[in-house]
């Protein structure tokens, strides 16, 4: 089972200078939600934000030793102003439910 010490430490991996914060969404070590935050976001687009972080997971995501992650890269200005940002697409609370796929595997 990922622990979200060890989730918070591959992240910063890929981007040393962020913060990072990470939250078991189920306490099952498989669903993440990661909010990372850095200067060096500042002036680039989001999806460009986290290709580098979904990379360095890519083989985690492919074994589903991480089933999902829940990714927000944002500058330190846009998390001051951003306000809770955790999304569980398995979330019986909220209002809506985001679009949730599992790829089958490839053997």
């Amino acid at each position: 089972m990922v622990t979200t010490e060890w989730m918070r430490q591959e992240v910063l991996k890929v981007i040393p200078d962020a913060s990072v914060e990470v939250s078991d969404l189920h306490g099952s070590g498989d669903h993440f939600h990661v909010r990372v935050i850095s200067e060096s976001f500042e002036g680039v687009r989001p999806l460009q934000r986290q290709k580098p972080i979904l990379s360095h997971f890519k083989t985690y995501i492919s074994d589903n030793t991480v089933h999902a992650l829940d990714l927000k890269c944002m500058t330190p200005k846009q998390a001051e102003q951003s306000g809770e940002t955790e999304f569980d697409p398995h979330g019986q609370e909220q209002e809506f439910y985001g679009v949730h796929i599992r790829r089958p595997r490839k053997e």
